[in-house]
């Protein structure tokens, strides 16, 4: 597998960008000293009725992808992979008479039961507060010390997401650059240049997705994890301090582009994001019928799943175009 070489690049390269190194800090929370949730409190009951009342159209784009043995996954560092496996089949319950119900039943009612294991960071997921931290702390200045158990974080766990509903907005940075160089790491230029082609705007409260086109390379595992475009601190400075954004998303691996751009910090657009900001994100998103229908503003609607204390959850996104006059 790539990951290897992957996480060789991440820690071993010399050849890092380097910024200005400028002191990181653990956010504290303008909505108070117990949320756990920051930017999504951008969210209400009139701004999510306001931008249900603008679909115009009953087609829905589901913007997830496809569980299965063999995926895509972030594995460099030892997280385990997605397995699936049959606990019930027709013909095994007939032999092994789970039920107790006799031979005949088990051939008249066919059963077929199933399990899987995975990381919580596979696939279409969100990624919650407590994910990456600063300093020994992660976002509203939670401690491992005073909120971590045994049984996971007791702040900013993924339980605590709420259903997100929001104006969606599609930047096809694919559509308006071409082909992206491997590690190509997208600008706040490049994202004003393809809203501009788009003649999209962006508003306050609104749910940004980044299109680098790595989604076509999904079903390849080697492929789409080799040496991925994404997005720079630049640009997701960009969208949430001058443009306000509540929520990030993207169709790769792992939303910012490596070798990191700080020699200090091995994911600096994810410590920026979660840990400074309070602004989560969505990863391995798919973005290829929303974008080859140009369908850039859409009613945003998902929900993940509330796994108590964990650091990320699946998430299964839908776009439901709007009217934008």
């Amino acid at each position: 597998m790539k990951s290897t070489r992957f996480l060789m690049a991440i820690l071993l390269t010399s050849q890092m960008a380097t910024f200005a190194q400028q002191k990181e800090t653990v956010g504290m929370s303008p909505w108070g000293s117990d949320d756990q949730i920051g930017a999504l409190n951008l969210m209400s009951d009139v701004s999510r009725g306001k931008v249900l009342s603008q679909i115009i159209s009953s087609k829905v784009y589901d913007l997830s992808v496809t569980y299965f043995v063999g995926m895509p996954s972030f594995d460099a560092l030892g997280d385990p992979g997605y397995q699936y496996w049959l606990t019930h089949t027709p013909h095994g319950t007939v032999v092994d008479n789970p039920n107790g119900l006799g031979e005949t039943m088990n051939h008249k009612v066919s059963y077929t039961g199933d399990a899987i294991s995975m990381y919580t960071h596979m696939g279409t997921h969100i990624d919650a507060l407590n994910h990456f931290g600063l300093d020994g702390k992660i976002w509203n200045g939670f401690t491992p010390e005073e909120h971590l158990g045994d049984k996971g974080w007791k702040k900013a766990g993924a339980e605590t997401i709420p259903p997100i509903i929001s104006r969606g907005v599609l930047i096809d940075v694919k559509a308006s650059k071409g082909r992206l160089p491997k590690n190509y790491r997208i600008t706040a230029h490049d994202l004003k240049d393809a809203l501009r082609r788009q003649r999209t705007r962006l508003e306050p409260g609104d749910i940004v997705i980044i299109r680098t086109g790595q989604a076509q390379f999904y079903q390849d595992a080697d492929h789409y994890l080799d040496n991925y475009p994404g997005i720079s601190l630049d640009a997701v400075k960009w969208l949430v301090e001058d443009k306000g954004i509540m929520l990030l998303g993207s169709d790769n691996l792992s939303f910012e582009a490596f070798p990191p751009e700080k020699e200090d910090n091995w994911v600096p657009v994810h410590t920026y994001l979660l840990a400074e900001r309070g602004v989560m994100f969505i990863e391995q998103m798919y973005l290829e019928e929303l974008a080859q229908d140009m369908v850039y503003e859409f009613a945003f609607i998902a929900a993940s799943l509330k796994l108590k204390g964990a650091s990320g959850s699946p998430l299964r996104p839908l776009a439901i175009p709007i009217n934008t006059k």
